[in-house]
């Protein structure tokens, strides 16, 4: 591994409530190298999502840092964290949130004629013929099984060359045998492209296929595992 791309340091999550203050995330650390792999795991309501919302700067914490890619998060305001996002994350979602109205290619292209690429074409071929999906290039979301608008799903969030790729359960809505060939890609390309990637599931084996996991309860770190 080399250099820290995504560190939280005390990071705590507190929401007003009917009841008063509501404490999601308490002082939570952790600190993950380019080409690391997380598993965040926990019962519904323990945290997780919070926590995945705080590390990729969809949410501001209430106390504590989160740096991606040396840029600290806290400090920028919404429009800044967004061009972070933009330069530095790619997002794969359980809901799969493909554009109905884009075929895959068109899916795969957006991210990359967002950015300007004169190339967004033959890379998003490129890379919906990795995932297998080299046949189905015209076909619309509501054309393809949910294995395979999850594939088109996972080019698109690789397609940019993200720095960290942030998974929220991205098996849940699928069957066991399609879940499995779905994380076999994820960790391929992890490895290919040497992006770190976070994940949060409840799968357990998909959890210990990451080379660190996080175990979250009320929002405390109750266990992890490290190399």
């Amino acid at each position: 591994m080399s250099s820290s791309i995504l560190k939280a340091q005390n990071l705590s999550k507190v929401v007003p409530s009917t009841e008063g203050e509501l404490a999601i995330l308490h002082d939570l650390s952790l600190d993950l190298a380019r080409g690391d792999s997380l598993a965040i795991v926990g019962a519904s309501g323990s945290g997780k999502s919070t926590l995945l919302g705080l590390l990729a700067g969809l949410d501001l914490p209430s106390s504590g840092s989160v740096t991606l890619a040396g840029h600290d998060l806290s400090s920028l305001d919404e429009d800044r964290r967004a061009k972070v996002r933009a330069e530095h994350v790619g997002f794969v979602f359980q809901s799969f949130q493909l554009l109905d109205s884009l075929n895959a290619l068109e899916n795969v292209m957006l991210p990359l004629e967002l950015e300007g690429r004169s190339d967004a074409r033959s890379v998003a071929r490129g890379l919906l013929e990795r995932v297998g999906l080299g046949q189905r290039l015209g076909h619309y979301p509501r054309q393809l099984s949910g294995g395979e608008q999850q594939r088109v799903a996972i080019a698109r969030a690789f397609a940019a060359e993200p720095d960290v790729l942030f998974a929220d359960e991205p098996t849940g809505n699928l069957d066991s045998h399609t879940g499995e060939r779905i994380s076999d890609l994820l960790f391929e390309l992890n490895s290919e492209r040497g992006a770190t990637l976070v994940l949060v599931t409840h799968d357990e084996r998909l959890a210990h296929r990451c080379r660190r996991l996080i175990r979250l309860e009320g929002g405390h770190l109750v266990d992890q595992v490290e190399p």
